[in-house]
């Protein structure tokens, strides 16, 4: 490939991830007659841009302070668990004026700066009428994996923590069963719970209680690793 049509790759500041950065992608022919590629701009990316541009795209990207950072895909436990916990929810819920979305439905976490893909997202506020997004979720469940884990407890918990109207933060597990609430109680302050397989998980946001063995259904322990 010659030095035109060769594509530039930046750091990734998160380290789970591959991050690209867009303005609108520019196109190119090679002299070999390669098919049109996209080519990275370094420039940031304005959130008005963002929102044209990214619904367009086959992978979601979400979106850190102008940084367009691409999406990874998961395991089949970690799509199974993300199934269960939803379609829990959702019956759980059916005749509650909430609604609960999965994985492709974005949050914005910070107006104009911030706008995460959680894997599992509920909202119960009639103000939630953005067709791109939830403005104001009350639950936010996090499926871990080892490429996740340190981000969705750190860097996104932080981030996630400053809505106001979420009461609720799960991170679920899927090496070994496991799961942990983060609730924010009278204070403001937020209080960790956890719960084990054969236990019922409270979920006070939204007046649901679920068994854990639920949310694992169908879902292949590595025995060494669930026997630890």
């Amino acid at each position: 490939m010659d030095g035109q049509s060769q594509l530039q790759f930046f750091r990734d500041p998160f380290p789970r991830r591959v991050s690209h950065y867009f303005r609108y992608p520019r196109t190119i022919n090679s002299s070999l007659n390669a098919p049109m590629i996209a080519l990275p701009d370094p420039s940031l990316m304005s959130l008005e841009e963002y929102l044209v541009w990214e619904p367009t795209q086959e992978q979601r990207y979400e979106y850190w302070d102008g940084e367009v950072v691409a999406m990874s895909g998961g395991t089949r436990n970690h799509n199974r668990v993300c199934l269960n916990f939803s379609k829990l929810l959702d019956e759980a819920l059916v005749d509650h004026p909430c609604e609960v979305y999965i994985v492709d439905v974005k949050v914005q976490v910070e107006p104009g700066k911030k706008y995460f893909y959680p894997d599992v997202v509920v909202t119960c506020d009639e103000r939630d009428v953005d067709a791109q997004l939830i403005q104001f979720p009350c639950l936010i469940v996090e499926v871990l994996s080892p490429s996740t884990e340190a981000i969705d407890r750190g860097t996104k918990f932080a981030k996630y923590r400053r809505t106001s109207t979420l009461q609720e933060y799960i991170l679920v597990q899927v090496e070994q069963p496991g799961v942990e609430i983060f609730r924010r109680n009278e204070q403001g302050k937020w209080v960790l719970s956890e719960y084990g397989l054969g236990e019922v998980l409270e979920l006070k946001s939204v007046g649901v209680k679920i068994a854990i063995a639920d949310l694992y259904r169908q879902v292949q322990f590595d025995k060494e690793e669930a026997d630890n």
